[in-house]
């Protein structure tokens, strides 16, 4: 089989496991990209649900619940899905399997050989996995980092000595730091980190500025040793620009929603008052 084409802005290789078992993939496209791996048979994806694209006619697709992944309880806690899609090759010959990004975002081939073992991720960052790579997720124990969002109090950590794909929004920053080397970041930016990288947060305004908005309230000091990768268009900030695009032009070119929604409070107020003169009476 010829040697896959690579588009990606990271060093592309052919995959090659500690049990010597060598996997070609390719990733797709500039900004949504698509991650293509060749299976041989009896080899498997896992990947989240909702990211596959396309397969070959000999792939296997089955959605199950995988409890070593130790993610369920927390997943569910926190709205998301507790099972992951499993893609096997159960044809004689080679086949592929194409793993989508959620949205307008890079795909990151991770070898976590190459990277002790072990990567902390935001949430949401994994996107599939060949061989032995374990998902779990972990909490920050320090209360102040709770008015980050859940992307502070729950963490994604990948371990194992497979090769694990993430995904970041915007273009992505590699940043290697040497001992002692530290970098300000703004939190919802960091994609992934090595475990040896020291995380500190700090507050750019007083915490209850949060409530009424604002970007770039909480930074996250990183220290090193340790790598870093870094994006510059978080999800939610993507998100929320759509959200106030396509609702402000809304709110403008009809003005009698204000006008509608101050009377259904007053109508909501009097209703209110008048239970409330009622029980007394």
């Amino acid at each position: 089989m010829a040697a896959p084409f690579f588009s990606t802005p990271f060093q592309p290789y052919v995959y090659q496991s500690p049990q010597d078992a060598v996997i070609p993939f390719q990733i797709l496209g500039g900004e949504a990209q698509i991650v293509q791996i060749m299976l041989k048979p009896q080899e498997k994806v896992i990947a989240r649900p909702g990211s596959v694209c396309y397969t070959s006619g000999s792939i296997q697709i089955e959605n199950v619940y995988i409890p070593e992944q130790e993610v369920g309880v927390w997943q569910w806690l926190f709205g998301k899905t507790a099972t992951s899609i499993v893609l096997l090759n159960s044809g004689l010959s080679d086949g592929f399997v194409g793993i989508a990004a959620p949205s307008l975002a890079r795909i990151l081939p991770i070898d976590l050989a190459m990277f002790g073992g072990e990567i902390l991720c935001q949430p949401d960052a994994f996107l599939c996995s060949v061989n032995d790579v374990k998902v779990s997720n972990t909490t920050d124990q320090r209360v102040h980092v709770a008015a980050v969002g859940v992307e502070g109090i729950l963490r994604q950590k990948l371990s194992g000595q497979g090769l694990a794909f993430i995904v970041g929004g915007g273009s992505v920053v590699q940043k290697n730091l040497d001992v002692g080397e530290v970098v300000a970041v703004d939190a919802s930016c960091i994609i992934a980190l090595t475990s040896t990288v020291n995380v500190q947060v700090k507050y750019n305004a007083p915490v209850r500025r949060a409530v009424f908005g604002g970007e770039n309230l909480v930074t996250a000091v990183l220290t090193g040793p340790g790598i870093v990768f870094i994006q510059s268009l978080p999800f939610y900030r993507l998100s929320q620009r759509v959200a106030r695009a396509v609702t402000s032009p809304n709110m403008r070119e009809n003005p009698k929603l204000f006008v509608q929604l101050a009377v259904f409070f007053f109508l909501a107020y009097v209703v209110i008052v008048s239970s409330l003169i009622l029980i007394d009476v």
